[in-house]
């Protein structure tokens, strides 16, 4: 019998209901907006707002877009996420591969306490995002510190530019518009962020423009074939500019007719690349005149289980 693996590589995703209904996704969102690293007001100011207004609102209307991407197996963030693990376990057999919420089921935090308790000690971390952001990586970070007593652990906190994973998305795209033919223009949207979380020097719009320009280059695209945008905006302050909706507008005024838009900021597809791009920004710019084309994330692919296997395997044995 083989000897028990003594390392641990945890896969941590963001999170996701449990079930495409306004009582799940307000547990969910509750448990979302209520991290001080998402969203930073005063609790006092923040806690009526959200039990009372945002919840109760929001949860039906989300439920009823998570309805419409919901997958036989479940979510498919939850979906795409286990199978990454599992295709990455495929390649470090000597590991133990995991995967984790830090929202939702499974929660690192007692993912973390299970690979304590089966004797694992050393855990290497790799959120599943490629661009940092304090009010994402960070929080995976917050978590890591509270829950890692009697580990060995390490983060790796940023891949926005790593050549494996730049390569494995240039690919993507570029396979996908040989299968379907290239559109006019191209679009990478982000998700977004505050103005203000930025102008206090979180580093996530510039990670993006790094990434951006990584994948750009490798494509061999050309100014003016290519635009970087921000979606997923929420309330009423400002958020990172240009949004996705306002050039595709614009867009559409310039008489561009046929827009593919890729999401390098999200590993694996989910309700705001299936529902919010594949959906809404279609039908939005359909009713323009033209015609939007989404290529999916990398998900469980061959390319995409490889790269971040080696940029695993790189973080642990510099840090050996």
């Amino acid at each position: 019998m083989p000897n028990a693996p003594d390392t641990a590589l945890v896969v941590v995703n963001l999170g996701t209901p449990e079930a495409p209904t306004a009582p799940a996704v307000r547990r969910y969102l509750g448990e979302f907006l209520s991290d001080r690293r998402v969203v930073q007001l005063t609790r006092w100011i923040w806690w009526p707002l959200l039990h009372l207004l945002i919840l109760p609102l929001r949860g039906p209307k989300a439920a009823k877009k998570y309805a419409q991407i919901w997958l036989p197996e479940g979510s498919p963030l939850a979906v795409y996420t286990r199978r990454l693990a599992e295709a990455m376990q495929q390649r470090v057999p000597e590991w133990r591969v995991v995967h984790a919420m830090r929202y939702g089921h499974p929660a690192l935090a007692g993912v973390l306490r299970q690979l304590r308790q089966a004797g694992i000690g050393r855990v290497v971390v790799l959120p599943l995002y490629p661009q940092y952001s304090s009010t994402t990586t960070a929080s995976v970070g917050d978590v890591l510190a509270r829950e890692g007593e009697g580990l060995l652990t390490e983060m790796i906190d940023d891949y926005a530019t790593d050549a494996d994973w730049v390569a494995a998305v240039a690919d993507s795209i570029r396979r996908w518009r040989e299968q379907h033919g290239a559109g006019e223009h191209l679009l990478f949207s982000y998700h977004g962020l505050p103005q203000r979380v930025a102008n206090a020097g979180d580093p996530y719009p510039r990670r993006c423009e790094a990434s951006t320009h990584a994948i750009v280059q490798a494509l061999g695209l050309r100014e003016g074939e290519w635009t970087l945008t921000y979606q997923s905006r929420f309330g009423r302050e400002r958020w990172l500019e240009p949004s996705t909706d306002k050039v595709l507008d614009q867009l559409a005024a310039n008489g561009v007719r046929r827009v593919d838009v890729v999401c390098p900021g999200f590993a694996v597809d989910c309700l705001e690349t299936l529902e919010e791009v594949g959906i809404g920004f279609v039908e939005r710019f359909a009713e323009h005149g033209g015609e939007l084309r989404y290529i999916p994330c990398l998900n469980e692919s061959p390319a995409h289980a490889d790269a971040l296997v080696v940029l695993a395997r790189r973080v642990a044995g510099a840090n050996a």
